[in-house]
């Protein structure tokens, strides 16, 4: 027995040791295709450092769209809270805002198919090596994972304080240890109270005994003149307790703020120059391939020429590397697994001319398919999958539509 727990032990420290540690960041791969790529597309998404030391801030920041084929199963985001992604209380949240507005609070109202701004100021608490994703939590749907990036954090966690100043001038040196002696304080002052009414019944036989009394008919005898007399005595103890603690509370602090349970609102973002108009025509999933195609037809809208020069769904960036403007949009700080090597293929890359229409072939192999567990949206029962197309015309203005439609799984190339 003790052999085979050994081997247990072993293969499975084998195992861990061997695995890349990389996925062990990946907590957004459980979400449900359909969810990630029809539902808030995170871009333009930065993180101010990689690096840095106990009390130190990360500021990440970006936006996001909220696609118009949003799921009939997930709920609309009428009420959501911005938030943020890593392995535990590894850092605090000193700031958030959703379009420049404090998001504290949840934020209601936002609007399918436009866009929103967002910003969060993180302090690192833990040493170590952590992900770090901003996270949009929708009443009813649960968390939508944007893309994380691995920051490091140096230095001494003892040194790390999180101090603030109240409304009324008061300042407080860490609010990880604030008021933590008081509430052990009446932790353990109630618990004594319970101990001494638990042990008051111990004191004599309990189950079967009683079980006789109650047998015979007999159950006045149960509760003694004594055992109401202590009952009464706690009781009048307990109300003097509470009666004497919530008078010294508020005689120390005479002004007090509730918990906030109201929610703020915030208009999106004016909606970005639309330079092309997509017609979904079909789409497929190339299994043996790992390549997911696309058939759109284009129309250029505007005045200027105008080239496909990324692809992004469920966090992931297809970039046109025959664009330079598209490849000098991917900052080379952004998270790499995120941008699959072979890239976007379009088999009509010529510009597109302002006014002209064409069908256009997108081909986005690359294994990253099956590493983000996206291929399962072949297995849902509205297999469809959804993203945003970025434009550039030739003096490097971007522009943005989305693309959507049903998608079916295939074993040869047909598109």
């Amino acid at each position: 027995m003790k052999k085979a727990t050994l081997l247990v032990w072993a293969a499975t420290t084998l195992l861990f040791s061997l695995m890349d540690q990389a996925a062990f960041a990946h907590g957004e791969r459980a979400t449900e295709p359909y969810i990630r790529t029809r539902t808030v597309h995170w871009y333009d998404v930065t993180w101010s450092t990689d690096a840095l030391n106990v009390n130190d801030t990360v500021t990440v920041q970006g936006k996001f769209h909220l696609l118009n084929d949003w799921p009939d199963s997930v709920s609309l985001p009428n009420l959501v809270f911005l938030s943020n992604g890593s392995p535990g209380a590894v850092m605090t949240r000193v700031e958030s805002y959703i379009n420049e507005i404090p998001a504290r609070q949840s934020t209601k109202g936002l609007i399918v198919g436009r866009d929103y701004d967002f910003k969060l100021v993180m302090k690192a608490r833990k040493v170590g090596q952590w992900h770090l994703h901003p996270v949009m939590n929708i009443h009813g749907a649960g968390a939508v994972v944007g893309p994380g990036e691995w920051i490091t954090v140096s230095g001494n966690e003892a040194d790390f304080k999180d101090p603030l100043t109240t409304l009324t001038g008061n300042k407080i040196d860490d609010l990880q240890t604030f008021g933590v002696s008081r509430v052990q304080m009446w932790q353990f002052g109630f618990g004594l109270i319970a101990a001494v009414w638990i042990l008051w019944w111990l004191r004599r036989p309990l189950i079967i005994s009683r079980w006789l009394v109650v047998k015979k008919g007999r159950e006045d005898l149960l509760i003694t003149p004594m055992d109401d007399k202590v009952a009464a005595a706690l009781l009048v103890l307990l109300a003097i307790v509470v009666l004497v603690g919530y008078t010294r509370t508020t005689s120390e602090f005479p002004e007090l703020v509730p918990l906030q349970s109201g929610s703020l609102s915030t208009p999106p973002l004016p909606k970005p120059p639309h330079a092309v108009e997509i017609k979904f025509k079909r789409a497929e999933y190339d299994v043996p391939g790992r390549s997911m195609r696309l058939s759109v037809e284009m129309t250029n809208t505007s005045d200027q020429p105008v080239s496909v020069g990324e692809f992004t769904t469920a966090n992931l960036r297809f970039i046109n590397k025959s664009l330079p403007a598209a490849v000098a949009a991917v900052s080379s700080k952004f998270p790499k697994e995120l941008v699959p090597r072979n890239g976007l293929v379009i088999d009509h890359p010529e510009p597109l001319a302002p006014g002209e229409s064409r069908l256009v072939n997108l081909d986005t192999t690359d294994a990253a398919w099956e590493v983000e567990r996206l291929v399962s949206f072949l297995s849902n029962v509205d297999s469809r999958m959804g993203g945003l197309l970025f434009f550039y015309d030739g003096k490097g203005n971007r522009s943005m539509s989305e693309v959507y439609g049903p998608i079916v799984p295939v074993f040869k190339k047909t598109i």
